[in-house]
């Protein structure tokens, strides 16, 4: 069962610094797990037709994106045998250098969480329903495009 970090997997805004230490502390107290990975989705300041990237709007269907990151969560823990896994992704403004997507999975061994955790964080991108409005420096945007 995927370990639930948060009221939700959708969570307003950037994911903090502290909120990231706080999750990878409570992972500690499961003396099987002798692996962590961790993937941080980060802005960039993208340069798109000479314009750059300031943040990205995130906006979600939540109960189908919800459910599909609980699909994906668990597949990823049954397939490669992890421990825990914890997936958060932001919705609302993140501005460049912030993180808008948090994934740690952990398992015995580091083959499985390398393994798991790429699994996941392409399965999320590929098919769970969270869009991005890109916001350039003048206040115009471009829907994102997940590559």
């Amino acid at each position: 069962m995927m370990q639930k970090v948060c009221d939700s997997v959708l969570v307003q805004g950037a994911i903090s610094s502290q909120f990231i230490a706080r999750n990878i502390a409570k992972l500690q107290a499961d003396l099987q797990i002798g692996a962590h990975d961790i993937f941080l989705g980060q802005i960039r300041a993208d340069m798109i037709e000479g314009k750059e990237v300031v943040a990205i709007e995130y906006s979600a269907y939540p109960e189908m994106a919800i459910k599909l990151f609980n699909e994906i969560g668990e597949e990823g823990i049954k397939q490669f045998n992890l421990g825990s896994l914890i997936v958060c992704h932001s919705l609302g403004v993140v501005k460049t250098g912030e993180i808008c997507l948090l994934v740690i999975a952990s398992a015995k061994h580091r083959k499985s969480v390398f393994e798991g955790l790429r699994y996941v964080v392409e399965e999320i991108k590929k098919k769970v329903p969270v869009f991005g409005k890109e916001i350039f420096e003048d206040n115009n945007y471009k829907w994102k495009v997940n590559n």
